[in-house]
């Protein structure tokens, strides 16, 4: 009864969404102030329908109702109650109908918060939400219905996805979502200012909070996916420039960029259009991301579904959303004309080419993920774009904003002498060049990735260091903390966010370049160096888990006799999906990671051991969470919270 109930609520939710998607648009037109105000109770109850299903198909999750077909295909009894419920999600349907629930959270969200927008962009940014809630909706309903019953259940289900069944993969696809989805708003804003024909700096302001909190969602649900490659899949990665790691990236770099170009947009009134533009690009990727990971046009080990109907569906929701809007913006593009000049040495220049660096970068990205697809499709090739092209293609673009970014940080608006600029930052560049040239001197025989990586990772952090610094002005040592408890936070969040890029860039770089990997095979008793530690092979033992049996071995790891770590990686092996999973043993630390994998027994008796020391591994996440704090002390600045002032009336363009 409850999985009917919440098929129902799903359906009346799809009814909700349709009347959204209408009457405030049309309300909005005919300046109808009650047709505009269904939007809002509208978008609340099409969330709390939405809520309702999903918390029935958990239901049947958590209860093992294996009269549901989702929960035979992706659930067992002996599973653990944390992947019971992340099972809701590690599948299409499931995950779908998460989607559809963030995204009518976040029009409701807009609903509760939006009071200080003008009702008739209000109405047309709710309309928009519904109008993409009515598309994923029906392809849900017409395709991809997650409340399918079967007429013989079976005594058991078939488990999840074994590799699925980790902590990290229970919160990195909500996490995820919550940015991919949370795109969907500055989309929904772009279009309502295209439909009213003005582009204002009330509107940068107001979008900017939305862009901002999908893009620290984005970076922490990356972040979380990356530190989950590295220790489940046992192969000592971070990163492999996977289709699907390619879909969430795309987006966070496009997100970056409208992110300060927004700010333009607030405090100059200039790059509107480009502005607009990013936001619908935004979100198209969203969507792209979307069509790779569910149409099965392209091999991953993350893709949800091999399904081209589906894939079918999802262009054509992709077609519709982003023709519709491209139209749209080339019909009205000319209505949102830049009020603010500036010099070619300025701080608007130097967020344009920001813009440029992440947007040609995206590009890159994109190109090298469908790559592929297109050669088989038109040149009936198959053809594999691998780590060497991204990185080879991808890497000048970053390296080329680390070294602008904390000089156009510093620039100020409309109008900047370098020198000036400079004056500050030339104590910050002679410490990073010290510390590459340093670095170069003590390292023999390798290559210049590491003292570059640490000149720019210094450059960036210093930079942002000297930009607060700058901020503060000079006094007491007193008198400047005082004056940090009083700077805006959105100041401090932006020199969180910077250092946080410098860090990651830093530990990137070090951990491509220093890394020590060993691979052999050790018998029971027998040590070995890897680097300056020795690693003993002490037992392998058989143990039992929950669901699913394993080899576990015990490794003791010395340096200079003195026990650092024992460490246990384990082989397992889940009976009912009868799929095995890589467990690896990993020694934290601040400045490397021990990282150990046992691998099968060998025919004279021993066992492959993988053996790596990563160096400053922990310092990618640690930068990607100090971008995510940033953003989020960027996020509860007061002025974000207040309106954006009032706007005198203007004539709005035909529609």
């Amino acid at each position: 009864m409850i999985i009917e109930f919440g098929h129902f609520t799903l359906v009346l939710a799809f009814m909700v969404a349709l009347v959204q998607s209408s009457l405030p648009l049309w309300g909005a037109y005919r300046r109808d102030a009650r047709l505009m105000a269904v939007g809002d109770p509208a978008a609340v109850i099409q969330f709390l329908l939405v809520a309702t299903s999903f918390a029935a198909l958990t239901y049947g999750f958590v209860t093992s109702d294996f009269s549901l077909k989702l929960v035979v295909e992706n659930s067992h009894t002996d599973k653990p109650m944390l992947y019971k419920v992340a099972g809701v999600w590690g599948n299409h349907e499931g995950s779908l109908l998460l989607w559809v629930l963030i995204l009518a959270g976040f029009g409701a969200c807009a609903a509760w918060f939006g009071g200080n927008l003008p009702s008739s962009l209000k109405a047309r940014v709710l309309a928009v939400q519904g109008a993409i809630g009515v598309a994923f909706m029906a392809f849900m309903l017409l395709t991809s219905n997650p409340f399918v019953r079967l007429a013989s259940p079976p005594m058991n289900g078939n488990d999840l996805n074994p590799l699925l069944q980790d902590p990290g993969l229970a919160f990195h696809p909500p996490f995820l979502y919550l940015g991919y989805v949370g795109l969907s708003m500055s989309f929904s804003f772009a279009i309502a200012a295209l439909l009213e024909g003005r582009v204002d700096a009330a509107w940068g302001r107001w979008v900017r909070p939305w862009t901002l909190a999908a893009w620290i969602f984005l970076t922490i649900g990356i972040a979380m996916g990356s530190w989950w490659a590295y220790y489940e899949l046992g192969w000592g990665g971070f990163w492999f420039w996977d289709p699907v790691e390619n879909a969430s990236f795309m987006p966070w770099l496009i997100a970056a960029a409208l992110l300060h170009s927004a700010i333009v947009v607030e405090k100059r009134e200039s790059l509107k259009a480009w502005t607009i533009l990013l936001a619908i690009l935004a979100f198209g990727f969203s969507l792209t991301g979307t069509f790779i990971v569910r149409s099965g046009v392209i091999t991953s080990v993350h893709a949800f579904a091999n399904d081209p109907a589906r894939g079918v569906f999802i262009l054509g929701i992709l077609g519709f959303f982003m023709g519709g809007a491209l139209t749209l913006f080339a019909f009205r593009a000319s209505v949102l004309e830049a009020k603010g000049v500036f010099g070619v040495i300025s701080r608007e220049t130097a967020l344009v080419a920001n813009n440029l660096l992440l947007a040609v970068s995206a590009l890159v990205v994109f190109v090298g993920t469908i790559w592929p697809l297109i050669a088989e499709l038109v040149f009936a090739r198959k053809l594999s774009v691998g780590p060497p092209f991204f990185d080879a293609a991808f890497s000048p673009f970053m390296v080329i904003l680390a070294i602008i970014l904390p000089v156009g940080a510093m620039l100020p608006w409309k109008r900047a002498e370098i020198r000036r600029t400079l004056r500050p930052l030339r104590g910050a560049l002679a410490l990073a060049l010290a510390l590459g040239l340093l670095i170069y001197a003590m390292q023999s025989g390798k290559s210049a990735l590491g003292p570059v990586g640490a000149s720019l990772g210094a450059w960036v952090v210093l930079g942002a260091l000297v930009d607060l610094g700058q901020r503060l002005g000079r006094g007491s040592l007193g008198a400047r903390l005082g004056r940090l408890t009083r700077l805006p936070r959105a100041d401090l969040g932006k020199m969180l966010a910077h250092a946080g890029m410098g860090v990651t860039i830093f530990a990137v770089a070090a951990m491509t370049a220093w890394t020590t990997e060993d691979i052999r095979t050790v018998k029971i008793g027998e040590s070995f160096a890897l680097g300056e530690y020795e690693v003993t092979l002490q037992a392998v033992n058989d143990v039992a888990g929950p669901n699913y049996t394993s080899i576990m071995a015990d490794l003791l790891v010395r340096k200079a006799g003195v026990t650092v770590a024992s460490l246990h990686p384990e082989k397992r092996v889940y009976p009912v999906a009868g799929m095995p999973t890589t467990e690896a043993a990993i020694d934290l630390g601040v400045f490397r990671d021990l990282y150990l994998v046992i691998g099968d027994a060998q025919n004279d008796g021993g066992y492959a051991v993988r053996s790596y020391i990563k160096p400053f591994a922990n310092w990618i996440w640690g930068g990607a969470l100090l971008m995510a704090l940033g953003g989020f002390f960027s996020l509860s600045d007061r002025r974000f919270r207040v309106a954006a002032g009032a706007r005198a009336p203007v004539a709005v363009a035909a529609e």
